[in-house]
């Protein structure tokens, strides 16, 4: 397991995302109405749209609230004025981290996300620094509990996937980000439950944290960034063992 997919993982076990619902709701809003206003409400011509709804649908998010967040959109009221930025830099042991922000004040959220890197003993970098190591893909992850691996296999390369990869708890597919919409139906079409999908930036290589101590502090840090406002995804290529997590959960 490594990089973003493994942050997912790390994240769906701690149960985050229920301790966090609302937060995250308030993330995708921004994200449906930021997409909704750039290339309009109808998630069937709008690709962005498409994919921040099936994100929301994912978090339990109640269907009125998706189609508020959509008319904010497309209304062009106040408030969704964003800017999508990307922020680079360094994590303990030189893990690189990609950060993805929608903000309406990007003189507040630069030393924001600069100080979060600090005081999680990194560095934030230059634009550039470390996306040369990462690869856009679409990334979808299954439990190995759910179905077997020939047959997975068989079904996700016939329906466009790149890659599968059996980490011990999950088969994590990996794909070309156009192959992502159908890959993610014919894995639905089946009845297959998928613990997480979405468009990611995949490390072509990882580090791996051998040490609990680094490791508390790699976590901490994503926390950091996954507790900010305006922090939509971040991105990192570490590594770190079944048993450490397991140490680190107990």
């Amino acid at each position: 397991m490594s990089g973003h997919s493994h942050w997912a993982t790390i994240k769906h076990k701690k149960g985050a995302a229920d301790a966090k619902r609302g937060r995250i709701w308030s993330k995708i809003a921004r994200m449906i109405s930021v997409a909704a206003k750039n290339g309009g409400g109808d998630p069937d011509s709008n690709l962005t749209l498409r994919y921040a709804i099936d994100k929301a649908k994912a978090a339990n998010m109640p269907k009125d609230t998706i189609e508020k967040a959509v008319k904010k959109g497309t209304g062009g009221g106040e408030g969704v004025n964003f800017d999508s930025i990307q922020y680079e830099g360094y994590g303990p042991s030189g893990v690189a981290i990609i950060v993805e922000v929608l903000t309406d004040n990007r003189n507040r959220t630069g030393p924001e996300i600069k100080r979060i890197f600090e005081k999680g003993g990194g560095s934030m970098g230059t634009p550039g620094c470390v996306s040369w190591m990462f690869n856009k893909k679409g990334m979808i992850a299954i439990a190995t509990s759910a179905i077997g691996e020939d047959e997975l296999m068989d079904l996700v390369l016939g329906a466009g996937a790149e890659d599968m990869q059996n980490t011990g708890e999950a088969y994590e597919i990996t794909c070309d980000p156009t192959a992502y919409e159908g890959l993610k139906k014919a894995i639905e079409a089946k009845n297959i439950p998928i613990l997480s999908a979405e468009i990611s930036m995949i490390p072509q290589n990882t580090i791996p944290i051998s040490e609990a101590d680094v490791a508390r502090k790699v976590i901490r840090l994503m926390d950091a960034f996954d507790d900010q406002d305006d922090v939509q995804n971040a991105h990192a290529n570490f590594d770190i063992p079944e048993e450490i997590i397991a140490q680190l959960s107990s």
